[in-house]
């Protein structure tokens, strides 16, 4: 018996040609796009309610700011119908990705030994969990700091007495709002990829604490990119990606390869 197929770490598979590969490719893709459309139909239909969602942290804001009746305005007559469109994708990638994880996790796992899996598994629990948490952090603690600072430039005067009022388009808001959410979830993933990577041999618990002053400049630069121009809302991303940085390393030295003394 070979070492690296030990017979208590079996391999729960059996031998099937190319063709049939590819239609079992072909079987989980059709799920997960089948998961995905009827979430997209499903999140379309109360689209509305997503919109509202989303939009309630300006509107806390503007009501703050003296606006009685805060609202979003358009511009264009298709904007709104496709701004509902992206809403919808915007759920349906949320509500079907567990579906479509499922999916990814049924083609891959019969070539995997059961060690793999066991390896595996707090990988695919950690990620959404971390997705989730970074997206709330944008939602309920940046939102509400970044829109008070940018609406604070409103003013009854103006330049010459003509008032500076803030009328903010529906499709510009949600594509910054579902932008922001993105990027703080997928920048939370952090510690699952630095990990995996400790895991595998490529990097160790000792490099990450070497380069972990160019570490820290990184995740400033990433937060000045994905950010908003405005200090708050890009040291809420960076801040937190240094956490998360410190906490891989700490997973890092638990998983990597114990090395063996010569």
């Amino acid at each position: 018996m070979d070492q690296q197929t030990p017979i208590d770490d079996p391999i729960n598979d059996k031998p099937m040609p190319l063709l049939e590969h590819l239609m079992e490719l072909r079987r989980r893709l059709m799920y997960s796009i089948a998961a995905f459309m009827v979430m997209f139909g499903v999140c379309y239909f109360f689209s509305g309610s997503i919109y509202y969602f989303l939009a309630e942290p300006l509107a806390h804001v503007l009501k703050g700011q003296g606006m009685q009746t805060p609202h979003l305005i358009y511009t264009q007559l298709y904007e709104v119908f496709f701004t509902k469109i992206k809403v919808a994708m915007f759920g349906a990638m949320f509500t079907a990705f567990p579906i479509i994880a499922t999916q990814l996790w049924l083609f891959i796992a019969p070539g995997l030994y059961r060690s793999e899996k066991r390896a595996l598994l707090p990988f695919l629990i950690s990620s959404p969990v971390l997705f989730l948490l970074g997206a709330a952090l944008a939602y309920y603690v940046v939102f509400p700091f970044a829109w008070k600072f940018f609406a604070s430039f409103q003013s009854n005067t103006g330049g010459g007495g003509v008032p500076i009022e803030l009328l903010p388009r529906v499709s510009e808001y949600l594509d910054l709002v579902m932008k922001l959410i993105f990027a703080f979830g997928l920048t939370f993933q952090l510690p699952v990829l630095l990990t995996l990577l400790a895991k595998v041999g490529i990097v160790s618990s000792a490099t990450l604490k070497r380069f972990r002053r160019y570490a820290y400049v990184g995740m400033f630069v990433i937060a000045a990119v994905l950010a908003p121009p405005d200090v708050f809302t890009q040291c809420s991303l960076a801040l937190p990606l240094i956490g998360l940085y410190e906490i891989s390393v700490l997973a890092a030295k638990m998983v990597e390869p114990k090395r063996t003394e010569a």
